[in-house]
């Protein structure tokens, strides 16, 4: 029996950077998760513990913070094509890169109805994301957020599904629905203006989200990712998670009173886990785009 090494990658995971931008009296601040991983010609290092092609991980930690130094970070689509280029084009042996970066955003503290110069607060626990993967000289980036939390108080439904000896929930045709929205699209091509995409793809998934009357939340997965398709050329799929955040009406009958989907019990688990991609026809896929990443 044959044994030999499979497909593999190494890298720095989780390196939190924060920058401050200070230029002038108004301060800017940047505030990422950044994790690197290299592939290439690393079968020695796993077969006979030869670290010669093995660039240290600390050495991609160290790298990351000189980045940001020398040059701003920009948008994190912009620095993670830096960081992946660099490595592909500078270590021995490495011929692919994986650059993931999360960013966290924070608001200006308001005093007297303006935003101060250096004071901030988190705004939320919505995540910008960025998967760039560099393989040989092609470069893919998929781009999106998570923990991106909403909620309709109605115009939604849930009926007609099957039915055995197990089931005890009741049909409704007017529920809460909320989730936590988990969405990541991968670009067609680079030359995108990565802000504006990025804003615009947020809002039309929000908007097609609060106005699709939902008999299923897998129904309001497709509008959401066909919204985006149909409005930003520049996309090819878009692939999305979406955790059905369960809402229970209450039962206050022993008190006497009755509910009229007004108060609810939050559940945070089990929940319904509620994951799809929505793709043009026209388009091919790209593996390497989302090697190594979750598939949703």
């Amino acid at each position: 029996m044959g044994i030999s090494m499979g497909p593999n990658q190494y890298g720095k995971a989780e390196v939190r950077i924060v920058t401050v931008d200070r230029s002038t009296p108004r301060h800017s601040i940047k505030d990422l998760n950044v994790s690197t991983s290299l592939r290439g010609d690393l079968d020695e290092v796993h077969l006979s513990g030869d670290n010669a092609k093995v660039l240290p991980t600390d050495t991609q930690k160290n790298t990351v913070y000189a980045f940001a130094k020398q040059q701003p970070i920009g948008e994190i689509e912009d620095f993670a094509l830096r960081l992946g280029r660099h490595f592909v084009s500078s270590a021995e042996g490495i011929n692919g890169a994986r650059i993931l970066i999360d960013e966290y955003g924070w608001q200006r503290i308001p005093v007297e109805g303006t935003g101060h110069d250096h004071s901030f607060s988190r705004a939320s626990d919505e995540k910008r994301t960025t998967a760039v993967t560099i393989d040989g000289d092609q470069a893919h980036v998929v781009s999106g957020l998570k923990d991106l939390v909403v909620l309709k108080s109605t115009g939604s439904e849930f009926w007609g599904y099957p039915k055995d000896r197990y089931t005890t929930l009741p049909e409704t045709n007017d529920r809460i629905l909320a989730t936590a929205v988990t969405a990541r699209w991968r670009y067609l091509h680079t030359d995108v203006d990565w802000a504006k995409s990025f804003e615009s793809v947020r809002a039309t998934m929000l908007e097609a989200f609060a106005t699709t009357h939902s008999l299923a939340l897998q129904q309001s997965l497709y509008e959401m990712g066909k919204a985006a398709l149909e409005a930003h050329p520049e996309l090819a799929e878009v692939r999305l998670s979406l955790p059905n955040k369960h809402h229970f009406l209450v039962d206050l009958s022993p008190f006497g009173l009755e509910n009229d989907n007004e108060v609810f019990f939050a559940a945070d688990r089990p929940y319904g886990l509620i994951e799809g991609v929505v793709r043009r026809d026209d388009v091919e896929d790209a593996p390497m785009a989302w090697y190594s990443t979750a598939e949703f």
